[in-house]
């Protein structure tokens, strides 16, 4: 039976939670999801968290009125819990609809400092928030040098550095690939373009909630983050301001977010935001250990069973939660769409470009073979990834590849 309280609750097929009265079906029990660095799971207890204000405090977080007060104050304690899990200041915290938003912010602002500083220095395996700019700068008389990695998806620091030049405004680098979890070293890189007199802005989607990040102590800028990458809800994520870098704000109307991003509110979702943020703090050194042991395990027994199998960005460090694999011989979307079948999800890359015939542009620029590109798939864990889904995981992949193999040899 459900509970009245958000708690989960089970029937024989169904994942659940009732909120308001109402059951609201989750997903199928037999899911088994290893895409979580698409998305994951709602945590019920943000969830819980939420409710409240979208159904019962819906006032204006602007108003004078002690109705809108308790609302704004809802917002500030969301804000000090993120800014806990950042290890900054509350008042660095600028709410957003999430990480895209967030990195268009950072470098709209910093390209629009100075007009004599035009031009962007980033990487050749950034999400397409960030890989989109050469387009729009090339319209607006800029330009981006796109710093290349080796074959483990790492960068060459120098080949950075020489990219930087005068009329740089920016540098950003993401602080972990979303599609290898390769992790690049952002304290020397910041430290790189604060020696250079160059803004520094990290794309620290993936990287919050499973791996310890502390703004405050790094010569950081900008830093994006978004919610829904660690069981926080879809459509909110923040912009990491320093207290010590300048900001042009490119929205205007009552002055939300200390005049830096107009707009009421999105109030519910910045709750369960900041309540998501207070429960991976909790977690984090625990659950990274763990959810480590479960991936590596994960990648041996794969690597035993199936033949011809790569674990790409092996040699560099990376996330704890993320395998990208390869399988010569296989064609992805084909596995994928028999994987599903199984009702297991996982990708053939990042979520935004499912669907796309494209080899992802990640392993392209780490000059994988034609095979091992047509042939990777990501699985991505969570705090919330059961031993039992690792195992029936273990189970359904090996067999799948060896028939989409098959298939494809006949």
């Amino acid at each position: 039976m459900p509970t009245s309280d958000g708690n989960l609750m089970r029937s024989s097929r169904k994942v659940g939670v009732e909120v308001g009265g109402r059951e609201i079906v989750i997903a199928a029990e037999k899911i088994v999801y290893l895409d979580n660095n698409a998305t994951t799971r709602l945590d019920p207890a943000v969830l819980e968290e939420m409710w409240p204000f979208l159904a019962g405090y819906y006032g204006n977080p602007a108003a004078g009125y002690g109705f809108g007060r308790q609302v704004r104050e809802a917002i500030e304690q969301a804000r000090e819990r993120v800014a806990a899990l950042l290890g900054c200041l509350a008042s660095e915290i600028v709410f957003t609809s999430g990480g895209t938003e967030s990195d268009n912010l950072a470098l709209s602002s910093a390209l629009g400092l100075d007009a004599a500083r035009r031009h962007l220095v980033t990487t050749a395996v950034e999400h397409s928030a960030i890989r989109r700019q050469p387009e729009h700068l090339a319209e607006n008389g800029g330009g981006v040098s796109a710093v290349g990695v080796n074959g483990d998806g790492e960068l060459d620091l120098d080949e950075l550095e020489n990219a930087i030049r005068p009329e740089t405004a920016l540098v950003s680098v993401m602080w972990a690939n979303n599609e290898t979890g390769v992790l690049f070293p952002v304290e020397k890189i910041a430290a790189l373009a604060r020696e250079k007199r160059v803004l520094f802005h990290t794309d620290a989607v993936q990287a919050v909630g499973k791996v310890p990040v502390r703004l405050g102590e790094l010569p950081v800028n900008y830093a994006s983050i978004s919610a829904h990458k660690f069981h926080g809800p879809k459509g909110v994520g923040a912009l990491y301001v320093s207290r010590r870098s300048a900001f042009r704000a490119s929205s205007f109307g009552g002055g939300q977010e200390n005049k830096r991003r107009a707009g009421t509110e999105n109030v519910a979702s910045i709750v369960g935001f900041g309540k998501a943020a207070e429960i991976a703090a909790r977690t984090l050194e625990d659950e990274g250990r763990r959810v480590r042991a479960l991936r590596d395990r994960f990648e041996e027994k794969l690597l035993a069973a199936v033949p011809d199998c790569f674990v790409n960005g092996a040699g560099a460090p990376r996330l704890p939660n993320t395998s990208s694999l390869s399988f010569p011989g296989l064609e992805a979307e084909g596995a994928l769409a028999l994987l599903d079948r199984h009702d297991l999800c996982a990708s053939a890359g990042s979520a935004c470009h499912t669907g796309s015939l494209q080899a992802s542009h990640v392993l392209r620029a780490m000059h994988l073979s034609e095979e091992r590109l047509r042939g990777s798939l990501r699985f991505s864990l969570s705090r919330l990834t059961t031993e039992a889904e690792v195992d029936r995981a273990l189970e359904l992949i090996p067999r799948v590849i060896a028939k989409v193999r098959a298939l494809a040899a006949g």
